[in-house]
C-alpha cells in the first residue's frame, strides 16, 4: 500500500498535489496549519489531515513523538514525503527584514522538512521504500535582490537532498524539485511587495500578464507523475520544467 504524507496542503500546489495523489488511489495524510474543506470529500476512505503549525519546531516535535506518525506508517509499503509548505517572506535588504520572521521562515522551510524527511525514514516499516520530495524553488539556485532568506532556505534543501544520496540508505530516495513559477497565493503575495524590497518584480508582473505562470494543478500532475516513477531520485536536485 502506498501512503503520502503531504505538507501545506490546505491551498495552493499543496492541494493540487494531495488531489493528484488520492485520485490515483493513493491515501494522503496532509499537514499544515488550516485543514482543507473539500479534500475529506473527494475520498473520505482515503483522505487525512492534522492541524499543525509546521513553523512551530516544539509542535512538530511534539506531535512526531505522539505516535500518529507510526500509527500513519504501520500499513505503508511505500512511503511518500511531500514536503511542500513553505513561505516567501520576509522579502527585503538585510536591514528590512524582521527577525521573527526570519525565524519563522527557516523553521518553516528548513527545519520542519528535515524534521519529517528524518522522522518518516526512521519510522516505515521494515523494508518499506521511502521517497522524499522536497519542494524546492529556482532561487535556490539562482540569487534575488530582497529573497536572501528564501533563496537560502530552498538552497538549505537541495544541498539536504545531495548530502542525504550520499548516505545510500537502503529504501531511501530523494529529490528537491524546483516546479517553476506557478499561479498561486505566493505569487500575488510577491506582485504585491513594492520595489524598494523586492526590485525585481516587474519580472513576475511581466509573468501575469503574459500568461507564462503554471497552474497548480498541471504542475501538480507531473509532480505526482515524477514522484511515482523509476526515474525519481535518480537525481538528487532536479527542475520540473527540465524533466523528461
Amino acid at each position: 500500500m502506498i501512503k503520502a504524507i503531504v505538507t501545506g496542503h490546505s491551498r495552493g500546489l499543496g492541494a493540487a498535489i494531495a488531489a493528484g495523489l488520492l485520485a490515483r488511489g493513493i491515501a494522503v495524510l496532509g499537514l499544515a496549519r488550516a485543514q482543507h474543506p473539500d479534500l475529506a470529500g473527494t475520498r473520505p476512505e482515503l483522505f487525512d489531515q492534522v492541524a499543525l503549525d509546521l513553523s512551530d519546531t516544539q509542535a512538530v516535535t511534539q506531535w512526531l513523538g505522539s505516535g500518529a506518525l507510526d500509527a500513519w506508517l504501520a500499513d505503508a509499503g511505500t512511503v511518500l514525503l511531500v514536503n511542500n509548505a513553505g513561505v516567501v517572506q520576509p522579502i527585503g535588504p538585510l536591514p528590512l527584514q524582521d527577525v521573527a520572521t526570519i525565524g519563522t521562515a527557516v523553521a518553516l522551510n528548513v527545519a520542519a522538512p528535515l524534521m519529517l524527511a528524518a522522522a518518516t525514514a526512521a519510522r516505515r516499516r521494515q523494508g518499506a521504500d521511502c521517497r522524499i520530495l522536497h519542494v524546492s524553488s529556482g532561487a535556490g539556485r539562482h540569487v534575488f535582490p530582497g529573497w536572501s532568506v528564501y533563496c537560502a532556505t530552498k538552497a538549505a534543501l537541495d544541498h539536504h537532498a545531495r548530502a542525504v544520496v550520499l548516505d545510500n540508505t537502503p529504501g531511501v530516495r530523494i529529490c528537491s524539485l524546483a516546479p517553476g513559477v506557478i499561479d498561486t497565493d505566493m505569487q500575488a503575495e510577491i506582485r504585491a511587495t513594492g520595489l524598494e524590497r523586492f526590485p525585481v518584480r516587474e519580472r513576475f508582473d511581466a509573468m501575469k500578464r503574459e500568461g507564462a505562470l503554471a497552474s497548480a494543478e498541471d504542475c501538480a500532475a507531473r509532480i505526482v507523475d515524477h514522484l511515482l516513477s523509476d526515474a525519481f531520485g535518480t537525481v538528487p536536485v532536479a527542475d520540473l520544467r527540465e524533466l523528461k
